[in-house]
């Protein structure tokens, strides 16, 4: 039977359902395994994808390495959550780095009250400087509307 991917040329493994196929991939070394993790994000449990996914942000290649941070943001966006192992992996990497996204994704998608304690801090300090930062802007049009309301009665 014809596999639905193409390993060598990575034709279709984003579309990737089965998590021994994907293991099979890792042994062999194939180079579309980030491609094939997003696959397993979309399509798979999040019970089976999330060891995967862990796996493949060790990747070396940068770009399969991001794709598979790519897939932790898919994940929680799907599901709502994630397993402790990729809150570790996401947590690992930080905030200000190829896994910025998709801890975006986690941050927006995953309810408030599910969220570790780290996560719920990122939650609360990007709210905060997100409301400064709406207040500095909105402050920074007050000034202007003002200076040109000064310059119109002159």
């Amino acid at each position: 039977m014809a596999s639905k991917w193409d390993w060598e040329t990575g034709e279709g493994v984003s579309h990737i359902d089965d998590p021994a196929e994907v293991d099979a991939a890792f042994e062999r070394g194939e180079w579309p395994l980030g491609s094939a993790v997003i696959g397993l994000a979309f399509n798979g449990s999040l019970e089976e994808a999330s060891p995967r996914i862990v796996r493949a942000m060790q990747l070396p290649d940068v770009a399969q390495r991001g794709f598979a941070f790519t897939a932790a943001g898919a994940a929680a966006r799907i599901n709502g959550r994630l397993t402790p192992e990729l809150y570790a992996a996401l947590r690992a990497e930080g905030l200000k780095s190829i896994a910025e996204y998709a801890i975006k994704d986690t941050l927006a998608f995953v309810p408030f009250r599910q969220l570790p304690p780290r996560f719920k801090w990122w939650k609360v300090v990007s709210e905060v400087r997100n409301k400064l930062e709406s207040w500095w802007l909105r402050s920074g049009e007050t000034v202007e509307e003002a200076w040109r309301a000064l310059r119109r009665r002159r």
